[in-house]
């Protein structure tokens, strides 16, 4: 029988269950692409309950309030 040297773990403790969708999102942008029509980034919005994803095709020099309002859109 091995001698056990870890810490006992505590009691696990459940995730919080989402109930609302596009309450909790993720965000990232997808930068230095090829230029094609003038665009070169990707905004990658996600809803964490739904999975539901949303692509913003912004330029890399869109102003932070006009990409608030494209934000806003979705």
């Amino acid at each position: 029988m091995k001698n056990r040297i870890e810490i006992p773990v505590e009691k696990l403790i459940a995730n919080k269950i989402l109930e609302k969708l596009w309450t909790y999102l993720t965000m990232n942008f997808i930068t230095k692409l090829l230029l094609v029509a003038g665009k070169n980034v990707i905004l990658v919005v996600c809803d964490k309950l739904s999975k539901i994803i949303h692509f913003v095709v912004p330029t890399k020099k869109t102003l932070a309030k006009i990409l608030a309002r494209l934000f806003k859109m979705i």
